[in-house]
């Protein structure tokens, strides 16, 4: 194993099991985390609904794309759904406090965003599952994954907005 798949297994583990576990507080309360109602009520007050199923995607988006970007299985796959979660976090949760983290600003979901988005576009590594199981994908499927990804978090971002305006409308507002 050379340097650069060294440094990818490292990247993966860490950024993966980062996704996992904070799937893990969400689902199931663990580490201090808001567990499965919590989670579901951060969804209505961020605007989704209804909020069962938004928080069942996102929460099972970190944790099994976690687990799946860690062991470098599926690759691809999980940068999507991971990226398109992280720009969901970024601009429902974290933009309107600012960068730092200590203001619960987006530093710490870009960073994620970016690992997740070096990962994808380098692919997983020879000390991967993908690379064992001869899953492979071109450097143009995974610019384009990426780019799903971009697109679908700010789609599913903009969701909330999209559902006020049709109430509103609907109520003669």
């Amino acid at each position: 194993m050379d340097t650069t798949d060294l440094a990818l297994v490292v990247l993966r583990l860490v950024v993966g099991l980062t996704f996992a576990a904070h799937g893990a507080q969400k689902a199931f309360g663990w580490w201090g985390g808001s567990g499965w109602e919590g989670w579901k009520a951060v969804m209505v007050r961020i605007g989704f609904r209804p909020a069962g199923p938004f928080a069942a995607v996102s929460m099972g988006v970190e944790l099994a794309g976690g687990l799946l970007l860690a062991a470098g299985f599926l690759t691809p796959i999980a940068a999507l759904v991971l990226v398109g979660q992280e720009v969901v976090i970024i601009v429902k949760s974290h933009w309107s406090r600012g960068f730092w983290n200590r203001d619960n600003g987006f530093e710490f979901p870009l960073a994620l965003f970016a690992g997740t988005v070096a990962i994808a576009l380098m692919g997983p590594g020879r000390a991967s599952l993908d690379a064992a199981a001869g899953i492979g994908a071109s450097e143009a499927l995974r610019l384009a994954l990426v780019g799903l990804g971009l697109l679908g978090g700010l789609v599913t971002a903009g969701l909330p907005e999209l559902v006020r305006r049709d109430d509103e409308a609907a109520a003669g507002r």
